[in-house]
C-alpha cells in the first residue's frame, strides 16, 4: 500500500547511477494477512510525525495507520504484528501507531542504534523521537529483537539480514500461494538495483548489499517476486486492489 511519494534522485538509490534522472519514489507499507490464524502482519510503519511531513512534503500523504482502514478495512487495533525492516524514519516512525501489535525489529539494529535511556547512539540510523518511541515500546513488553539471520517470526513469514543498508536491516520472506515473496525494503531501493546487479546507493557495505540481492532472487520463487522498497513500477507489475493498492499472492 502507498501511502505517500515524493521526487528523488536515482544516483542516490543505485550506485553509479548517472546523475540527474529522478523517480517519483513510493513510500510503502504492507499489510499480510494469515487466513488460518487471523494475524495482521505489516512490513514497516511508515512515518507519521509532523516533522518528517514538513521536512520532506511527500505527495498525497495520507497516515499509514488512516490508508490501511480507509484502504482496506484494517483497522490499527487489528494488527497483531509489525515487522521493522530497519530504524530509518520512514519505515519505523509509524510503530507505535497500533496500539496492539508486537513489533519485530533485529537485535543488533536495536542495539547499535538505541541506547538504554532511548538515546540515539550512532547518527544516521534512527532519528531522536523514533528511538525514544522504540525504547519505549521495549520497556513495555511490545518490541520483540530477532537474533539473527533466517529466523521464522510466524508460519510462512522470515526474516533475514545481509543488506547492510543499516548496521543490521532485514527483509522478509513470505510464503503465498505463488511461492515465496522477498520483500526486500530498502536493501533494494529499486527494480534497476535487482535488474542491473547494483548496490543501493546508502549503503555500508556494497559486498555485502549485492550478496543479500543475489541470495534474494535465489529465496524468491521467481525473481519478479522480489519487491523493492520504493519503486513506484511495483504498481504496475502486480494486480491493483484500487488506487496505491496492489495484491500479491
Amino acid at each position: 500500500m502507498r501511502f505517500a511519494h515524493v521526487p528523488y534522485a536515482v544516483s542516490s538509490l543505485v550506485a553509479g547511477a548517472e546523475r540527474g534522472p529522478m523517480v517519483d519514489i513510493a513510500f510503502t507499507v504492507w499489510p499480510i494477512k494469515d487466513p488460518a490464524t487471523g494475524r495482521v502482519i505489516l512490513v514497516d510503519a511508515g512515518f507519521y510525525r509532523d516533522k518528517f511531513i514538513a521536512q520532506w512534503r511527500p505527495q498525497d500523504y495520507v497516515r499509514p495507520s488512516d490508508a490501511l482502514a480507509s484502504g482496506l478495512g484494517i483497522r490499527p487495533e487489528d494488527v497483531t504484528d509489525v515487522v521493522i525492516t530497519h530504524t530509518h524514519w520512514d519505515h519505523a516512525d509509524g510503530a507505535d501507531l497500533f496500539p496492539r501489535a508486537r513489533i519485530w525489529l533485529q537485535k543488533d539494529e536495536y542495539d547499535y542504534y538505541v541506547g538504554a535511556g532511548g538515546e540515539v547512539l550512532q547518527r544516521g540510523g534512527a532519528d531522536a523521537d523514533d528511538a525514544k518511541m522504540l525504547a519505549a515500546l521495549k520497556a513495555a513488553g511490545c518490541l520483540q529483537l530477532v537474533d539473527g539471520d533466517d529466523r521464522e517470526i510466524a508460519p510462512g513469514i522470515r526474516v533475514y539480514t545481509g543488506g547492510k543498508h543499516t548496521f543490521a536491516s532485514q527483509y522478509v520472506g513470505v510464503a503465498t500461494r505463488s511461492g515465496t515473496v522477498i520483500l526486500a525494503s530498502d536493501n533494494a531501493y529499486l527494480y534497476m538495483n535487482l535488474e542491473q546487479r547494483r548496490a543501493i546507493a546508502q549503503t555500508l557495505d556494497a559486498a555485502s548489499n549485492l550478496a543479500a540481492q543475489a541470495r534474494m532472487l535465489r529465496l524468491a520463487a521467481k525473481p519478479g517476486l522480489v519487491v523493492p522498497g520504493h519503486d513506484p513500477a511495483m504498481f504496475d507489475r502486480f494486480p491493483a486492489v484500487k488506487a496505491n493498492v496492489i495484491r500479491i499472492d
